[in-house]
């Protein structure tokens, strides 16, 4: 399934916000949330995504994570909320490509982090990909605004 897809109920564009507090115990020992902690709010915000859309996936069936990155612009501190933002880039046949930006609440628009994920269905036993099927995409529509 590509980007220009008019059947694909998901859409390129899409954005999905995920907003979860900074704990005291995020910091590290220079006193800014450790840059692995951003890897897991994103963790977080993709599990909530496919849970609070109940995106589950049937027996053999599994999303796994195809890559990750960030660039880290700003440092957060304790206390904070922080928002992740994913918004849908790419829709493929078996994966979903995410540009993920992390905010501070009451500070919109600005970015202390940019990266980027990719999700690939996958079948349990072979690990070979697995393609999207339309009830999945459908679901995730509803939450991608």
């Amino acid at each position: 399934m590509s980007e220009e897809s008019s059947v694909c109920p998901l859409k390129v564009g899409g954005v999905f916000r995920c907003v979860m507090p900074v704990r005291w115990g995020d910091m590290d020992a220079v006193g800014h949330v450790n840059n692995t902690l951003y890897f897991k709010y994103v963790e977080e915000a993709r599990a909530q995504c496919f849970e609070a859309e109940q995106v589950y996936f049937p027996h053999g069936r599994v999303p796994l994570l195809a890559h990750a990155s960030f660039d880290f612009l700003k440092s957060v501190v304790y206390p904070a909320t922080v928002a992740v933002l994913m918004t849908v880039t790419r829709i493929g046949r078996s994966s979903l490509t995410f540009d993920v930006t992390i905010e501070v609440e009451g500070e919109p628009g600005v970015p202390y982090a940019k990266g980027k994920n990719v999700v690939v269905v996958a079948d349990r036993e072979s690990g070979q990909s697995s393609p999207w099927t339309a009830a999945e995409l459908e679901h995730l529509a509803r939450f991608f605004v």
